[in-house]
């Protein structure tokens, strides 16, 4: 499939009039990145170019490559086109990518949520012919709860936690997720980490995003000298032999997924909380409306089902088959991080 601007490769969305492509999964010439998640931001491309703020966390991943930031709404010409990253909401440095050749202007979303969690860059409309859109939650059933309802699910169970002498034990994805969280928690107690996600938190508070004081958990750190603690932790190490290490603990979650029972029941976790750093169902519409764009590709998710939905809507709507999808938690099912 190609538009006049794009083409879709068997390496990722390609500009032939840039000669760029956007978040390749096998290794191109360039790449523009819209963020540091691993689906998108992979190893091999010869030159980088992400904004400033999404970059320090690449490097951190991805060892010694050649990249160049960008500013929010900074336009660069790159052959035959001009770009520009726009904030998608999603996680520190996220962005959209604008992207006109000869008048016609077309936007990769990468991932995006529409509601402004108050830590990251809230997400910013761009207005364009044709819209590229994640569709990780393109379900009428997904629908968030407010971002302070949850909050307070949360504090409430490590309140709880503290008063029965458990550990709260909370899993989310290292890098968006984990930081969100950090930023709504009220510090009742110690809070405890893990290396995946302490790492990023440095990476973060050396950029300026505030963050309450955490502690990483090492070999040498005595459990006990932390009674009443929240431990954050990538949700592949709550059932490991690092978390064994917590006595009487309760095991919660925060994504997406735990709207659906199912998923809830299936990860064996006390407590679910329905947090995600992607657009839920109306966010999604809202998103869509909000570009003005006639054509819309729907990738990564539900993406036939919402494809369906938006030719009956009167979009010229298709799917587009992508290799973004499980990050490193490996949670979802269709898509997407620890979402």
């Amino acid at each position: 499939m190609k538009t006049d601007v794009l083409t879709f490769t068997d390496r990722g969305i390609y500009c032939p009039a840039g000669d760029f492509h956007v978040d390749p999964w096998r290794p191109v010439a360039r790449a523009l990145i819209t963020h540091g998640h691993a689906d998108h931001a992979r190893p091999g491309h010869g030159r980088y170019l992400a904004t400033h703020a999404a970059l320090p966390v690449m490097r951190h991943r991805l060892g010694e490559i050649t990249a160049e930031g960008i500013a929010y709404g900074e336009v660069r010409r790159i052959g035959g086109a001009s770009v520009s990253f726009h904030p998608a909401g999603h996680l520190p440095g996220s962005a959209q990518i604008r992207i006109e050749v000869g008048g016609e202007v077309w936007v990769v979303s990468g991932d995006y949520k529409t509601t402004d969690d108050g830590f990251c860059e809230p997400f910013e409309p761009v207005r364009c012919h044709g819209f590229i859109t994640e569709c990780t939650f393109g379900l009428p059933v997904f629908k968030w709860p407010p971002q302070a309802r949850v909050a307070e699910e949360i504090n409430a169970w490590w309140r709880q936690c503290r008063a029965e002498g458990k550990t709260a034990l909370l899993g989310a994805y290292s890098l968006g997720k984990a930081q969100r969280l950090l930023s709504l928690l009220d510090p009742v107690g110690p809070i405890l980490t893990h290396g995946a996600v302490e790492a990023t938190n440095g990476i973060l508070r050396a950029q300026g995003y505030a963050l309450p004081d955490t502690i990483r958990v090492t070999p040498d750190t005595a459990v006990k000298d932390h009674a009443g603690a929240l431990v954050l932790a990538p949700s592949a190490a709550l059932g490991s032999a690092w978390a064994r290490r917590f006595r009487n603990p309760s095991a919660g979650f925060a994504s997406g997924w735990m709207a659906l029972r199912g998923i809830r029941r299936r990860r064996g976790m006390d407590r679910g909380f329905v947090l995600s750093d992607h657009a839920d169902w109306p966010g999604l519409q809202e998103a869509i409306r909000a570009t003005g764009a006639e054509t819309v590709y729907a990738t990564h998710g539900y993406t036939e089902i919402f494809a369906r939905w938006l030719k009956a809507e009167g979009y010229d709507a298709h799917v587009l088959k992508t290799e973004f999808g499980e990050e490193e938690d490996g949670t979802e099912t269709t898509g997407g991080e620890a979402a």
